[in-house]
């Protein structure tokens, strides 16, 4: 496992729509550990490959809750429901945080590192962390959906992406 260098804002790659994995090899397996091991190291609960550089339809979360990590690869949202309004960041704007308002439950359709498919419902902020990656994917910047960025005295003890 490794490291990866983080992009940031404003390279093209993060506007940019992301192309489906069609081999579930050992490379796939090697990016999502290294994923994971970068998520880490910059404090991060979620991210997506375009943040290190990959083109590719694979994203990671983990909230520290008793889902663990979730590897995402190929991710769909099938369903969403309700409505909440958190504070969103993104390792890929350093320091910058907003308001952003998302549906509160999603469903979810994804594969595997081997390729299998799965379904995963989620509400509140996981479910916010999820929409977060994927939309990563699609090449839709958290920043489009801000509603009102905030000042570092506001972000006291608050959880964000």
């Amino acid at each position: 496992m490794a490291i990866r260098k983080l992009v940031y804002y404003p390279a093209e790659i993060l506007e940019q729509a992301c192309t489906e994995i069609g081999k579930f090899d050992k490379k796939l397996g090697k990016l999502l550990d290294d994923m994971y091991e970068t998520m880490i190291e910059f404090d991060g609960v979620g991210l997506a490959a375009p943040q290190i550089g990959q083109p590719v339809r694979v994203a990671i979360v983990d909230i520290d809750d008793e889902m663990g990590t979730i590897e995402m690869v190929n991710p769909k949202i099938l369903s969403s429901a309700g409505e909440q309004t958190g504070v969103e960041g993104c390792l890929s704007f350093p320091g910058l945080y907003g308001e952003v308002k998302r549906p509160s439950h999603v469903k979810i359709e994804a594969q595997d590192r081997k390729g299998r498919s799965f379904t995963l419902e989620a509400e509140g902020f996981l479910a916010r962390a999820i929409q977060h990656e994927i939309d990563h994917l699609d090449g839709v910047l958290f920043t489009s959906k801000v509603t009102r960025y905030l000042e570092e005295d506001e972000l006291e003890g608050v959880e964000s992406e």
